[in-house]
């Protein structure tokens, strides 16, 4: 009996070489951001969902040019956080959520928050008068009317019902002031927060003044330190006629950062 040599053909199988697409996702940062430092944690979970965001450190001049470039093509205005899909010009300004990064890294255009068209007009100081309080409430009628498009808005009464100030504070000492100066702003602040008593969360003054210090003696000739993380981000935590926003933990440079303008949040948020 003969064997039936039986030939198996060989199947070949294509090896189709794909080259990864490079990310169009980037998230542009700054090391002394608190806001970047928030949503770092959110980033890195995203990439080990499988997506891939570009963290970009703009300490690296070459990533500095990139968002010039971007913003340039977009016509985009953000400090940082700032994260954009380079192929879309979607973009986010400012730290969200990760529900809301997953939905931007899927594609969808996130609208910006909706922002008012002006300041809020300043309540009246604590113990004015009922003829400033009705002229503040004409105004701020006006205001809310102009900006019903934003959420939350409170009332007139909620607003005064809050407590104001009795007079502004001292404005904090700049960046690089000496300790002479950093002592008489300590002593006009100590005057202003014992007739201002009844506002919360005051600072001691003795803790802003060693802070104060501290800073100055860490501010290198020609500026404050992290100056480019010093500008201004979408999204601060100050409390507004539309609500309030957490502030993260800063870390110790910005924290001394911080408290140069700590005094003006607490009464920016009170209209002052």
């Amino acid at each position: 009996m003969s064997k039936t040599k039986v030939k198996s053909k060989e199947v070949k199988t294509k090896e189709v070489k794909e080259t990864k697409k490079e990310s169009t996702l980037y998230f542009f940062y700054t090391q002394g951001c608190a806001w970047c430092k928030k949503v770092m944690p959110i980033v890195e979970e995203l990439n080990k969902d499988g997506h891939d965001i570009l963290m970009l450190d703009l300490a690296d001049s070459n990533n500095q040019g990139l968002q010039g470039e971007l913003k340039q093509k977009y016509n985009a205005q953000c400090g940082t956080p700032w994260f954009i899909d380079a192929e879309t010009g979607h973009q986010i300004c400012g730290f969200r959520e990760k529900d809301i990064l997953e939905k931007w890294v899927n594609g969808e255009d996130i609208p910006a928050p909706p922002r008012p068209t002006g300041p809020m007009p300043k309540p009246p100081y604590h113990g004015a008068s009922d003829e400033d309080e009705n002229k503040w409430k004409e105004d701020y009628k006006k205001w809310s009317e102009d900006n019903s498009h934003m959420p939350n808005l409170q009332t007139a009464e909620q607003i005064l019902d809050r407590p104001r100030p009795k007079s502004d504070p001292p404005r904090p000492p700049a960046p690089g002031s000496s300790e002479a100066d950093i002592d008489t702003w300590g002593v006009q602040y100590g005057d202003w927060a014992k007739d201002n008593q009844h506002l919360p969360n005051l600072l001691p003054v003795e803790k802003m003044v060693e802070r104060f210090k501290q800073r100055a003696a860490n501010t290198p000739q020609g500026g404050p330190p992290n100056a480019q993380a010093q500008a201004p981000q979408p999204l601060t935590g100050a409390t507004s006629a539309a609500g309030t926003n957490a502030v993260p933990k800063l870390s110790f440079d910005q924290r001394l950062t911080a408290i140069e303008s700590k005094v003006d949040k607490i009464l920016g948020a009170l209209g002052v």
